[in-house]
């Protein structure tokens, strides 16, 4: 399957990716996974309109991050810096990693389903990836160059050079 055939493809009620050519079928997420979603792109959100930093996209998005066979992901949340941004017409799957990636966890995801997107956006040229896990309370960040932060209850979720100046304590995104 390739990218274009994917976008033609509509399955109701579940969520889609391509991966490497092959189509992954998902149950939607549940109710707490669209709360923390929300809070979260909204105060990213807030954050980057107010500096006129970029654009934050959410929603499961399709970012197309390789070719030949096509992989086709859609992140929870994703951050584009303004001069990255693609024209706002393109119809389809921008062919980009974003710069931030956050994925929020649900109860059914998998370890190494999750570990495996974590590595196709570094791999693709997503430089800061945060993954929230709203059921154990932390969240991990996972960075281009192969560090990883654990982040837990009061402690902060940082832009880094990424999203300048943005921090929010996790317990914040959490509380919805």
């Amino acid at each position: 399957m390739t990218a274009d055939d994917l976008l033609r493809t509509h399955i109701p009620d579940k969520r889609v990716e391509l991966v490497r050519g092959v189509l992954v079928v998902r149950e939607p997420p549940g109710y707490r996974h669209g709360v923390v979603s929300t809070t979260l792109t909204r105060l990213l959100a807030n954050h980057v309109d107010a500096g006129n930093l970029g654009r934050v996209i959410a929603g499961d998005t399709g970012f197309k991050l390789t070719a030949d066979p096509d992989t086709v992901r859609g992140p929870d949340i994703a951050f584009i810096s303004r001069d990255r941004l693609p024209d706002p017409e393109t119809v389809g799957y921008p062919a980009l990693a974003p710069d931030l990636v956050v994925e929020v966890l649900s109860p059914g995801d998998r370890l190494g389903e999750v570990l495996a997107k974590v590595a196709d956006w570094l791999n693709a040229g997503t430089r800061l990836v945060w993954v929230i896990d709203p059921a154990r309370r932390k969240a991990r960040v996972y960075r281009q160059d192969g560090r990883e932060t654990l982040i837990t209850g009061n402690e902060t979720l940082s832009g880094e050079d990424v999203v300048p100046a943005y921090e929010r304590s996790l317990a914040a995104i959490l509380s919805g």
